[in-house]
């Protein structure tokens, strides 16, 4: 079974990306910031890694800087899911806008994912 890893502060659309990519046939593993995503990709190693950008703690850009560093996990490709829509600034696989079509982020999970 796949595995995604959903780093997202929002609850409200954390769980929502969560249940709608079990339903969708998905392993799904959640963290609240970029250093828990990092603890959890670290521990799962998913085949694909959905992230916000702006979080506590440590944002989506320090998460990916800290992602690259890491030879384990630094090939996991990512899906940026941002409400600041596509940012040239982080290195990522595609990018999502919030409010997002789960549609268009199954699409991207499928397309990106290690397999």
């Amino acid at each position: 079974m796949p595995r995604v890893l959903i780093i997202e502060d929002d609850a409200e659309t954390r769980d929502a990306l969560a249940v709608f990519l079990q339903l969708e046939g998905y392993d799904v593993s959640c963290a609240c910031n970029g250093r828990s995503g990092l603890a959890e990709a670290r521990e799962r190693h998913p085949d694909v890694i959905l992230l916000d950008l702006m979080m506590p703690v440590m944002d989506g850009w320090g998460f990916r800087a800290e992602q690259k560093r890491d030879a384990s996990i630094a090939s996991i490709p990512v899906v940026v899911v941002s409400a600041l829509a596509e940012r040239r600034d982080i290195d990522a696989s595609a990018f999502v806008p919030k409010p997002c079509d789960l549609d268009v982020v199954l699409g991207a999970v499928e397309r990106h994912r290690v397999h």
